[in-house]
């Protein structure tokens, strides 16, 4: 047993002073549908709704035990990291200093302030998080505080894998894999450190944040030139330090990408059939057991889900994509004559499966043709091979704008 795995299972022990473990559940609905045993540790059900707790107590109870420990603790964070840091600063009561962008949702200034209350002042600065950060480490740097940070940190990473702790506590003949879900590290390292070898690990990326996988292929930490923040809990562009050093000898073909649309159909799956809610990055871990499904056939298998912190404002947006990635959604800039009749032959194309989501007259486009916007929502992906192929046949003339990222950005 090694030192770092004492600490862990220490810290996970300490914990139970303050919140209890998070539940380790056999999933039905997903074991069957890919023929394999699958467990959910779902920390999307800790009090703040995702791991980041586990790291921040771990953290601030060493500081505060330490010679000469903080007497004020300071993060910069729009998320998950600030409501673990204010739920700890309410629970040791210490002070604290949380950063946001001022574009943060006032949901989530709202639950944080909630789990601080008395203990921490919300300071609103920057309308990009490298601002806020900057912001903060000046702070901290004028006033003495500790700065906490969400995953570059080793007493963090060594409070996320109390998760791995309590999953061989539950479950002492382990597995034969783990997803994780990979942003700036803390859990994945933590998990991998703690596991040594002992169970197969996947690790999971949005597609649009992999900084991961760049940084294996680089082996060393880069900066990715651009992020989807689709995945705002996972959307990293650049992996720790510290956890890139425990990761660094993973096997690239080990992590995974998910695309974002298709993480979109998890989100509403897990919704809809097990009333379960997950924000983008606590689906990851199960998004990515569809490119596992041959791998993981008759084998045990857990997912971490490693947050719930949705806001349900985002909802038609995940169903928007969800609907773009299963095909069943499509959207077009048609030519029409400037006839009357016109639009009746093309509304003649559409079946009793079919049905008009968007309708937009966008301009004249010559004398005699007008352009059109139009969405289609169909049952079946397949009735679109059919509904374009008589669009053809008729002479109409279209573009099929549904995965042009410009153009779906600006009209969409």
């Amino acid at each position: 047993m090694t030192q770092f795995q004492d600490n862990a299972r220490a810290a996970m022990v300490a914990m139970r002073d303050v919140f209890p473990a998070t539940p380790l559940l056999r999933n039905d609905h997903l074991s069957a549908k890919y023929e394999a045993d699958i467990w959910l540790k779902r920390e999307d059900l800790s009090p703040v709704r995702s791991y980041k707790l586990r790291g921040a107590f771990n953290a601030m109870r060493k500081v505060m035990g330490s010679a000469g420990g903080a007497s004020s603790f300071v993060c910069a964070s729009a998320g998950n990291h600030a409501q673990g840091m204010a739920f700890m600063c309410r629970h040791f009561q210490v002070p604290g200093v949380i950063f946001m962008p001022i574009t943060t949702p006032q949901q989530k200034i709202g639950k944080t302030r909630t789990f601080g209350g008395e203990f921490i002042e919300i300071r609103l600065t920057g309308d990009y998080f490298d601002d806020t950060l900057a912001e903060a480490q000046a702070y901290c740097a004028e006033t003495g505080g500790h700065f906490l940070a969400p995953f570059d940190d080793a007493d963090v990473i060594e409070g996320q894998a109390s998760v791995m702790a309590e999953i061989e506590a539950e479950m002492p003949g382990l597995a034969d894999m783990i997803l994780l879900p990979v942003g700036g590290g803390g859990l994945s390292a933590g998990v991998t450190r703690y596991l040594d070898g002992r169970m197969s690990i996947r690790y999971v990326e949005p597609e649009g944040g992999a900084s991961l996988r760049a940084g294996l292929a680089a082996e060393q930490p880069v900066t990715l030139p651009k992020v989807d923040s689709f995945v705002d809990g996972a959307a990293v562009a650049r992996i720790g330090a510290q956890p890139f050093a425990q990761l660094a000898g993973v096997d690239p073909a080990h992590v995974l990408t998910a695309p974002e649309d298709r993480i979109c159909v998890t989100i509403l799956e897990m919704l809809n059939v097990e009333g379960i809610v997950l924000e983008p990055a606590g689906a990851l871990s199960i998004n990515a057991l569809e490119d596992l499904r041959d791998e993981i056939r008759g084998k045990r298998v857990i997912c971490v889900t490693s947050g719930g912190n949705f806001d349900f404002e985002r909802l038609p947006e995940v169903k928007e994509r969800a609907q773009r990635f299963n095909g069943v959604k499509k959207y077009f800039i048609l030519r029409l004559p400037q006839r009357p009749g016109a639009l009746r032959d093309f509304l003649d194309i559409l079946g009793p499966e079919d049905d008009i989501s968007r309708f937009e007259y966008l301009k004249k486009s010559a004398r005699n043709f007008g352009s059109v916007l139009i969405g289609i929502e169909t049952l079946k992906a397949e009735n679109f091979t059919r509904i374009t192929a008589e669009m053809t046949d008729a002479g109409m003339t279209y573009i099929d704008i549904t995965r042009d990222p410009v153009l779906a950005e600006f009209l969409i």
